[in-house]
């Protein structure tokens, strides 16, 4: 008797032993994929943060800034800081290229590849100087343009933010993070630039000369797609960067008043926690790139006309506010989720 009760003692202590096991082994898996468990959470939890309900909120924002009441001077005004804000960035669309499929033109490529190398050759004198004249106009230009472009950035988030149509009060206010988020980007420019443009030489230089001796080679070719690959993965990299400081960075810096700097270290440990979020965030974003692309296209198609002041700089911005403001009041409406101090809206609507 008392060994079948000391066999039923020791079965129970195994079961326990075992259930504790689990439990340890599980807290352990969960320490090791989500850095965040185990702690108190710092911003909400990861089930209520949407990509979707940002969406009806960007909509009801663009209402109420630009469509209750509706007034074009205030349009015009805000996509004036629109427009700022995305000076230098618009992409121009371009007219399709002539193929000739002459046979005769394939061999004629060589000689024509041939014929300019040496007029360049020939006109080293002047056309090292132009090429110098326009690297550094260009600069100069993209430079300014940064500038800019960092002080539109603030300027529009504030028009969003606040319902208000002003250009002064926003230029002046966020001077100092507008400065810093250009040498930020400047940098970052920089940087790429050291990474990126010694692939692309090599890989014009492997090209001209396989082209030249018309020795095309699959290691050749392999290399020249290792190339482009490493590039594209460098570039990519890039891009979010530039991505995330224009969408989450530029607002912390506007909530804060701090330098760039400091908010990415604030946004790091933001995207440390929620890792999966900001990735689901960022395959929307298609989602929402191309729905708006087919807005546009449709916009164009059905209204013809419309195409050609599209095409005008700043007429194009205001014609496009609607979907532009979305965009940025999307991203502001994704952030706030992360909690109240994340949060660019006031409580109350102010006033227009």
């Amino acid at each position: 008797m008392h060994k079948w009760r000391r066999l039923g003692i020791e079965q129970k202590l195994a079961s326990q032993c075992e259930c504790i096991a689990c439990a340890t082994g599980y807290k352990i898996r969960a320490k090791l994929f989500f850095p965040a468990a185990g702690r108190g959470p710092t911003v909400r939890a990861m089930e209520q943060i949407s990509v979707t309900t940002p969406v009806t909120q960007a909509i009801e924002r663009v209402r109420q800034v630009l469509f209750n009441p509706f007034d074009l001077g205030k349009w015009f005004v805000i996509g004036f800081c629109a427009w700022l804000a995305g000076l230098g960035e618009q992409r121009g669309g371009g007219s399709g290229g002539h193929f000739n499929t002459n046979s005769n033109h394939g061999s004629d490529i060589h000689q024509q590849f041939e014929h300019a190398r040496s007029y360049v050759l020939e006109n080293l004198a002047w056309i090292v100087p132009l090429t110098l004249f326009i690297v550094v106009l260009v600069l100069v230009l993209v430079i300014f343009f940064t500038w800019l472009n960092s002080r539109g950035k603030f300027m529009f988030l504030y028009c969003v933010a606040l319902n208000r149509a002003e250009i002064a009060e926003p230029w002046n206010r966020f001077e100092a993070q507008a400065n810093s988020l250009f040498w930020f980007r400047l940098a970052l420019w920089a940087i790429s630039l050291v990474f990126t443009l010694p692939l692309v030489v090599f890989m014009i230089i492997i090209a001209l000369s396989m082209f030249r001796n018309d020795a095309w080679n699959f290691a050749g070719i392999l290399l020249l797609g290792a190339l482009f690959m490493a590039s594209c993965v460098i570039g990519f990299f890039f891009f979010l960067i530039r991505k995330f400081t224009i969408d989450f960075v530029v607002p912390i810096m506007y909530l804060r008043g701090n330098r760039c700097l400091e908010a990415w270290r604030e946004f790091r440990r933001l995207l440390r926690s929620n890792l999966g979020n900001f990735v689901l965030y960022l395959l929307f974003q298609l989602v929402i790139a191309l729905v708006t692309t087919v807005m546009v296209l449709v916009i164009m198609v059905v209204c013809c006309p419309v195409c050609c002041f599209l095409m005008i700089p700043y007429v194009g911005t205001v014609l496009l506010l609607p979907i532009i403001m979305f965009k940025r009041a999307y991203s502001l409406h994704y952030l706030a989720q992360y909690g109240p101090s994340y949060n660019v809206f006031p409580s109350s609507p102010a006033a227009p």
